[in-house]
């Protein structure tokens, strides 16, 4: 084959274009070949819901079975739902404001006295209560880049609410929104039909989930857009589909997968392996007669601690080194999982169950996670949490549950401070001297650190205050928070 013909079957092979008409590359230096197929995904001019299209179910499906069958791929999605998410879910203060800009108090009690009730029943199955539900919606957004959840409200003539705000939650997978819906007379792109400036207004969902045990019925049916809820991961403007959190990495994670497996399976194949007997003189090896004259092989099997001395002169038993298990393996892994944390947006630490180093490092680290990790936990409250909590006020007040006062101003009854899940400090002596200086400068307030920490002020407040009256019907002194004592920090490398 001469160069031309072999340069031109390469080229076909990296574009991806084999069986088509070549297009030859040119030849005017020798990395032409690498340079174009570095280069080659800037020939992609499609939008991001086409490219979601291609590949976003596939993608999905691979991104379950890591999570199912690859310790790490699962270890990462628990850390992330953990530190977006938190294990309380995320917090919700009402702040129901009066004309002059102060709190209700007494709607803001109403209100919460009410959501205790739903949060314990808040979607149709009441199997998950509301902490359950956000960690479990959380999950199936991270990991397939899009979840749904239908607003259900009023009566029905088959659900029962279970609690006194009549409003429930239907959690559905990605997988009831059919990537292959395309309409383009009706604007229905991906299972999703919008309007002419790109607004969802019904999405086509499945009426069973394509992949259930049973054989269901696979039509589809409309559901307007504002009683559905889509929590999608997307980086591109227009976007219509989310991708997963994975998507990057999803090579990545195979590799290391079947590359443990392949060191595993080796490990394995080594311990099993012991030696091999050489002789010298081959001839003179015969295997022994037995009682009935008939040649018997001679055994050769070892144990722990045996001493060979049954070998006949000129034999030596050399033994096999496999080198295995890979010393390299653990670096090599390590640096590899640094990639993919990067990818996934979590630390390398809290992947590799690593915490080693100094202070200053892991504040750096905890420092820049940190904030992807509020981001996320930001855009899973705009999406889903924010609007159940809007629903679940206007329901409150249409059915009565909650009245509504004379003295409220409309525009902020369904107002609330949303507090995502805090990071634990590293060093608490450091932390807490931080926070005194803030109250000391006035550059936070105590209702504010009491939020970053993830409680509630009033719930605080009303703690102490109870606290106190215990204290006082039983005679004791009643005891009072002190401010933490300005202590030098300690030295970097102190232990």
């Amino acid at each position: 084959m001469t160069r031309r013909p072999l340069l031109n079957t390469m080229w076909s092979w990296l574009t991806g274009r084999a069986g088509s008409p070549r297009t030859e590359p040119p030849h005017h230096s020798p990395n032409a070949l690498y340079e174009l197929k570095d280069h080659r995904s800037y020939r992609d001019s499609s939008d991001g819901t086409r490219a979601v299209g291609l590949s976003g179910e596939r993608m999905r499906r691979y991104a379950r079975h890591l999570e199912q069958n690859h310790d790490l791929a699962k270890g990462a999605l628990d850390r992330l739902v953990q530190f977006v998410i938190g294990p309380t879910g995320i917090g919700i203060e009402p702040l129901p404001k009066t004309p002059d800009g102060e709190i209700h108090t007494d709607f803001q009690a109403a209100l919460l006295e009410a959501w205790r009730d739903w949060s314990q029943w808040p979607e149709v199955t009441w199997e998950l209560d509301w902490i359950a539900v956000q960690r479990l919606l959380g999950r199936a957004w991270l990991r397939d880049g899009e979840a749904l959840t239908q607003l259900l409200v009023g009566p029905h003539p088959t659900l029962d609410h279970g609690t006194r705000v009549p409003f429930s939650l239907e959690l559905l997978e990605a997988d009831f929104l059919p990537l292959s819906e395309n309409d383009p007379a009706r604007n229905l792109i991906q299972g999703v039909q919008r309007n002419a400036w790109g607004r969802p207004i019904l999405y086509w969902l499945y009426k069973h989930h394509p992949g259930g045990v049973l054989p269901r019925d696979l039509s589809l049916k409309p559901v307007p857009a504002e009683r559905l809820l889509h929590l999608k991961l997307i980086e591109r403007l227009g976007q219509v589909r989310g991708v997963s959190v994975f998507a990057s990495t999803l090579q990545r994670l195979n590799d290391v997968h079947e590359y443990e497996t392949s060191e595993r399976i080796a490990a394995r194949i080594a311990a099993n392996i012991t030696g091999a007997l050489r002789t010298d003189i081959p001839e003179h090896y015969t295997p022994d007669p037995g009682p009935d004259g008939q040649p018997v092989p001679r055994d050769l099997s070892l144990h722990p601690g045996m001493i060979l001395d049954n070998l006949r002169p000129g034999e030596t038993l050399d033994f096999y080194d496999p080198k295995r298990p890979n010393g390299t393996l653990e670096p090599f892994r390590n640096g590899q999982l640094r990639a993919v944390s990067a990818g996934v947006g979590l630390s390398s630490s809290s992947l590799m169950r690593c915490y080693d180093g100094t202070y200053s490092a892991q504040r750096q680290e905890l420092v820049e996670s940190g904030g992807h990790y509020q981001m996320l936990s930001r855009l899973f409250i705009g999406q889903f949490v924010r609007p159940v909590w809007q629903t679940f006020v206007r329901i409150a007040l249409q059915s009565g549950v909650v009245a509504r006062p004379a003295d409220l101003d409309a525009r902020r009854l369904d107002d609330a401070e949303f507090q995502p899940p805090t990071l634990p400090w590293i060093d608490p002596q450091k932390e807490a001297n931080a926070q005194a200086l803030r109250l000391e400068h006035y550059l936070a307030s105590p209702q504010q650190l009491i939020r970053e920490r993830g409680g509630n002020p009033v719930e605080i407040l009303n703690q102490w205050q109870k606290w106190h009256a215990l204290l006082q019907q039983r005679g004791l002194p009643a005891a009072t928070p002190r401010t933490p004592a300005l202590l030098p920090d300690p030295p970097e490398n102190a232990s």
